[in-house]
């Protein structure tokens, strides 16, 4: 994993806004209809190189295949394994701001919810990995033709799997977990030895307190956060620190967020994670203050933050010189060599009904570069 050593580097939470032509593809994927394998490939390919060079174009360090292959950054995983072919349904898990707020939640449900999935109902194999192959074979390509500090793949952890894909059929939470773990971890091994960094999704960490265990206590659901982690370290088991990064959140949505867990509750347990790096929210208005977390909590030598300087849930573009703000804010804390930037979350966790315009995402995201030129001019 690249450091920043005379610059701060710049990367992405992942997901990127798709095409109306790739939407289309993933939409006929989605709803199980007749899709022609050889143009998904050729149009996931070539969404894979544009997207690529777009980023190194705009100066982004490292960069990644804006998860262009993949309707949904979780449930992706129901194309490729076995224990997913049971009835598809929605499932409702109403948050607890929904329940304070219920007139805007009927109003500003994101459509991914509306997106019916399937339960876990057989044990879980692998059905399909050719297309993990194919997934690190196309970034592996574009990486050829694009030039970047480095390139990075994500992949969903178990807890984020568990909520989007809730469990009908293993004996305990705990077991399908570990079922989830025992063979994603072939997924999580393959993109570090390829070459590429391996990116962890692990919204469940703090996103979950609302949703999936509304129902337990802050104590209870730090229990929660133990265990998902210690499920996460059993997966990466043999991949170096420095080929992985970390990314959480308290989901990537507009919305009240009053009831989400503060950082300071899990940031301890989640640093006993294994990647190098740490991604997290530090730019939406519910956790923008919590950079202060860092001046209590001593960062783990060998570990890098990635904090998110740019809101993910609004069409605002945020000013360069707030974004080195916020930079120099953490590296005055942690050490200017320990902080690379990003942003909150993906600006296209789905590839439908995303909340910031394609051509706004692209504007922040140069916004956030120039940011970052501005904070090295301070800090070098």
């Amino acid at each position: 994993m690249k450091t920043s050593t005379s610059r701060i580097l710049t990367t992405h939470t992942g997901s990127l806004p798709r095409s109306e032509v790739m939407q289309d593809l993933l939409r006929t994927q989605q709803d199980q209809l007749d899709l022609d394998q050889s143009i998904f490939s050729v149009e996931s390919e070539k969404a894979v190189a544009e997207v690529a060079q777009h980023q190194v174009e705009i100066g982004i360090d490292v960069v990644n295949d804006g998860e262009q292959g993949r309707a949904q950054y979780a449930t992706y995983v129901k194309e490729r394994l076995t224990g997913f072919d049971g009835e598809r349904q929605i499932r409702s898990r109403p948050r607890l701001d929904d329940e304070d707020f219920p007139e805007f939640a009927q109003q500003q449900r994101p459509s991914s919810r509306n997106i019916p999935q399937p339960t876990c109902t057989g044990p879980i194999a692998w059905s399909d990995w050719s297309a993990v192959q194919k997934d690190i074979d196309r970034l592996k390509a574009a990486a050829d033709q694009a030039q970047a500090e480095e390139f990075f793949m994500t992949s969903a952890s178990p807890g984020v799997i568990a909520n989007f894909l809730p469990n009908d059929f293993y004996p305990t939470e705990e077991a399908y977990l570990y079922a989830l773990a025992g063979v994603m971890k072939d997924e999580y091994k393959a993109i570090a030895d390829s070459g590429l960094l391996l990116q962890i999704d692990c919204p469940d960490l703090a996103m979950t307190r609302v949703s999936q265990f509304s129902h337990l206590s802050e104590d209870e659901f730090v229990k929660i956060v133990e265990l998902h982690v210690e499920v996460i370290n059993y997966a990466l088991q043999g991949i170096p620190a420095d080929r992985m990064r970390l990314h959480l959140c308290w989901g990537n949505t507009e919305g009240p967020h009053h009831y989400d867990i503060p950082f300071k509750s899990i940031v301890e347990i989640v640093l006993k994670a294994s990647p190098m790096g740490l991604s997290f929210e530090g730019a939406n208005p519910r956790h923008a203050h919590e950079w202060k977390v860092w001046q209590d909590v001593k960062l783990p030598y060998g570990k890098v933050i990635i904090p998110g300087v740019l809101d993910t849930t609004t069409n605002f573009i945020e000013h360069p010189e707030l974004v080195a703000e916020r930079i120099v804010r953490y590296a005055n804390i942690v050490g200017r060599e320990n902080v690379m930037v990003g942003n909150d979350c993906g600006f296209g966790t789905s590839a439908w009904g995303r909340k910031v315009e394609t051509r706004v995402a692209w504007a922040k995201l140069a916004s956030m570069v120039e940011g970052a030129r501005l904070a090295s001019q301070e800090l070098w």
